[in-house]
């Protein structure tokens, strides 16, 4: 239950952020795209997924939100472009709001991929090569790799050209800074899943 449980939180918090994501907010002082305010729960919900069902369980998922994420785009992007019913008014906003969803997507989708499969090759290495003691270390070594790669390629592909670089470091710095605190904060939940034996 808890499998399934953790499986759908990460999905709906990928698709979440991405979504969220569309609007640049201030943030402590910093730029930051809003759909940092939940993204950095992927993390942790990806730890746990690692933990309860192993690393090819953790890569599938990781794959699937993808997958979503990318039909999602594609939904927006027709149902954008499907005529509206003239008696109910043009329907601009849906269309303002959610077309650009596009480049978002795709740079999430590269910088999840790629930091969280690379996330799991740490955290196994962790809990194979090294201990599986000190539950909480394992989170913190994956993450401390794999949140910079992520906010680098995510930030310069969602962003790079659109905002003046001073603003794309700025969500750089708030997108390290927020996802540092999550880990932080969520490390005691790595011990409320049972450990997979892989």
């Amino acid at each position: 239950m808890s499998v399934i449980i953790v499986t759908a939180a990460y999905i709906a918090t990928q698709m979440l952020s991405d979504i969220a994501s569309l609007k640049i907010i201030t943030f402590l002082g910093f730029s930051m795209d809003a759909g940092t305010l939940i993204y950095p729960l992927t993390f942790t919900l990806r730890d746990l997924m690692h933990k309860a069902v192993g690393k090819k369980g953790a890569r599938l998922v990781i794959i699937c939100a993808a997958v979503v994420n990318l039909f999602m785009a594609f939904l927006f992007w027709l149902v954008a472009r499907l005529p509206g019913d003239l008696a109910v008014g043009p329907q601009l906003e849906f269309s303002i709001v959610l077309s650009p969803v596009w480049r978002i997507v795709i740079a999430s989708i590269i910088a999840e991929v790629v930091s969280e499969l690379l996330d799991t090759e740490v955290y196994h290495l962790w809990v194979n090569k090294i201990t599986k003691r000190y539950q909480w270390m394992r989170v913190l070594v994956s993450n401390f790799v794999s949140i910079p790669i992520d906010s680098l390629i995510f930030v310069w592909g969602a962003f790079g050209g659109l905002y003046t670089q001073s603003v794309i470091w700025s969500i750089f710095c708030a997108n390290l800074f927020l996802k540092g605190a999550v880990t932080l904060i969520g490390l005691p939940l790595i011990y409320l899943i049972k450990e997979k034996n892989t």
